[in-house]
């Protein structure tokens, strides 16, 4: 592990050229958070190893508690990224589900359950899966082990022994992955259904059992004709999250 603690880990086949496009110049910092949302159908066009890393470079000034710096990445290309795929699309079906850690209390309680149910139900029907259909939700399920058509897939880890800041200090920088992408002209969509099957994971990339998987993340340029794509989750007024204190 390099001492600086951002540990890369490129796991490539051939290298892939340059994305074509120059990215969005024009888009500001409030734009690029404003209008970013998880992209579920991505183009087979390939990001390059400069690519990922010019973003993870300005995505390490994200802040953390005392400066720990805790994020590990590996990176996913080529026959790594299918061969991952394969192993977990595998276990999936074998109902080998082995989950990195809860992610949500069970049961879940309101108003988080209503609005995982609305957000389920627009993408099912984009998808244009009725809500009884599950051998097709299924099928849309495992798309997330495909990276949804993505060419790259990102996966962050921590070591397990730190606690809940550290935590804190790795959402941030993920965050600071999915803002920067976009400055490339690319997309983004988190994943963290990858952690219910945390074991295969671990194997496939050789992730020691001392570090926790905390998400997957697809990442490319969006699919413009994809009809998912258009999905824009709803979020509630501030005034529903926030108190001033004068």
């Amino acid at each position: 592990m390099s001492d600086n603690r951002l540990a890369v880990q490129l796991l490539t086949g051939p290298e892939a050229p340059e994305p074509n496009g120059v990215g969005e110049p024009g888009l500001s910092v409030l734009d690029a958070v404003e209008s970013r949302r998880s992209i579920r159908r991505f183009l087979p066009d390939p990001v390059s190893n400069d690519t990922i890393t010019r973003i993870l470079t300005a995505a390490a000034r994200a802040p953390s508690g005392t400066n720990f710096q805790p994020w590990n990445v590996h990176v996913v290309v080529g026959e790594a990224r299918d061969r991952l795929s394969r192993a977990v699309i595998a276990a999936a079906e074998a109902g080998e589900r082995s989950d990195e850690y809860a992610y949500a209390p069970a049961p879940i309680p309101e108003p988080y359950l209503s609005r995982r149910r609305q957000v389920g139900y627009a993408l099912y029907n984009l998808y244009g899966i009725e809500r009884t259909d599950y051998e097709s939700r299924k099928r849309a399920m495992l798309r997330n082990f495909e990276f949804f058509g993505a060419p790259m897939g990102l996966f962050f880890t921590m070591e397990n022994s730190l606690l809940h800041g550290s935590w804190l200090d790795c959402g941030m920088f993920m965050q600071n992955v999915m803002i920067l992408a976009r400055a490339f002209g690319l997309e983004t969509c988190p994943q963290q259904a990858w952690c219910e099957y945390g074991r295969v994971v671990h194997e496939q990339l050789n992730i020691p059992d001392t570090h926790v998987v905390l998400s997957g993340m697809a990442i490319g340029k969006s699919d413009p004709s994809a009809p998912e794509n258009s999905l824009i989750s709803e979020r509630v007024e501030v005034s529903q999250f926030t108190q001033f204190h004068e």
